[in-house]
């Protein structure tokens, strides 16, 4: 059972919330309350990504990818995760 899209578009807000919030209140380089949040929003965009498409069929121009580790960021960190925004032309 899929949840509601509304549902999982707030959730995703939310995370982009805290996000800011965290970034903002950063201590130091690699707070772990930062990471946190940015994995929180990988998390709340696919499940509104599969809400969306359960729902409605239809899918956001934004996907998530991992960086290869030939970039220099052997600990897979959170910094080799990115959500990366395509623009559908």
């Amino acid at each position: 059972m899929s949840i509601d899209p509304r549902v999982a578009l707030q959730s995703l807000v939310t995370a982009l919330e805290e996000h800011l919030a965290a970034s903002a209140s950063r201590r130091r380089e690699d707070d772990p309350a930062v990471e946190a949040a940015y994995l929180a929003i990988a998390d709340a965009f696919e499940a509104y990504e599969e809400a969306l498409y359960d729902a409605f069929g239809e899918v956001t121009p934004l996907e998530i990818y991992e960086e290869s580790d030939e970039d220099g960021d052997e600990d897979g960190g959170y910094a080799s995760d990115l959500v990366e925004a395509e623009v559908e032309h």
